[in-house]
């Protein structure tokens, strides 16, 4: 068991860290519209159910490298059995899954007590872009999606009804959490409207980590130190899944470059760091969906 939860951990973790040194973000990674199920943005199984954390950032990354247009992954046997077959020379991807054994430990009182382990397992799955013969409808190009205003006005609707502290003006965006609220430059300010929904998707994923909401907390003491790096690290990851569950395009934050060189080091140093990132992440646009009268299919 140990061999194998590291190899996938290792190589998780070593996937992202090629990417960061490249100076690439790969949570920044757009969807293709070319296909039907591209407006859904997330991979999705073959079954349509959306993945989630680390899943994500996975397949995002294999699809941008090998140019695939669908988002829909199966496994070799998932294919087969709905009549498809994997195209010869092609190269799977990998997504992962926790389990659990359990353990039978003796205390010092000769008791013996069970508990459980966690692990992280990985398989392989393939896009159906390298998949022949499957039915139409997973190679069905795209229908007409809503136009950018009228996603943007989603959006907004979206961030009114989490009922968030948000407060405009200065030129500084971020989130004061002893007085819990959320500041953004005027509207004005931005270049578009996506850079606008983008920066306020990142700041109300801060929002979520408020004690009265999912206390989340990595022992940050000062700006820029390991826990401050974590919590950027889940706010940029939460902001990307929201954007996709919106429909609008994450715009990279200038202002956070800086926080590159933070986020591989804290990688180099824990390879379970960016799972916790993702999972934190996903708890994060899952409870801000949780606010919405009727939640957005993700």
């Amino acid at each position: 068991m140990n061999p194998d939860r590291t190899d996938v951990y290792t190589r998780v973790t070593a996937a992202i860290i090629a990417e960061l040194e490249k100076g690439v973000r790969p949570w920044l990674k757009p969807w293709n519209a070319e296909h039907a199920a591209g407006r859904i943005t997330r991979p999705l199984r073959f079954n349509g159910q959306p993945y989630k954390g680390v899943n994500v950032l996975m397949l995002w990354m294999s699809a941008e490298l090998q140019g695939f247009a669908a988002p829909i992954w199966m496994t070799f046997n998932q294919a087969k059995d709905i009549g498809g077959f994997v195209k010869k020379g092609s190269k799977g991807s990998l997504v992962v899954y926790a389990d659990r054994i359990r353990k039978s430990d003796t205390g010092d009182d000769g008791e013996e007590a069970e508990r459980d382990i966690f692990f992280m397992k990985g398989y392989t799955v393939f896009n159906v872009d390298q998949i022949e013969g499957l039915p139409d409808h997973y190679y069905a190009a795209a229908a007409p999606q809503l136009d950018p205003v009228q996603r943007i006005e989603a959006a907004d609707l979206f961030f009114a009804n989490t009922h968030a502290d948000i407060r405009h003006g200065g030129n500084a965006a971020y989130y004061a959490c002893e007085a819990d609220y959320v500041q953004m430059p005027p509207f004005v300010a931005f270049h578009d409207a996506q850079s606008y929904c983008s920066t306020l998707a990142h700041e109300l994923t801060h929002w979520t980590k408020h004690p009265k909401r999912l206390d989340r907390e990595f022992g940050r003491k000062k700006f820029g130190d390991e826990g401050y790096a974590r919590e950027e690290l889940v706010a940029e990851i939460g902001a990307a899944f929201l954007c996709c569950d919106l429909g609008i395009a994450a715009e990279p934050r200038e202002d956070h470059a800086s926080y590159l060189d933070h986020w591989l080091k804290v990688l180099e140093e824990d390879k379970r760091a960016i799972f916790q990132a993702a999972a934190h992440a996903q708890k994060a646009a899952d409870y801000l969906h949780s606010l919405q009268p009727q939640p957005l299919a993700p």
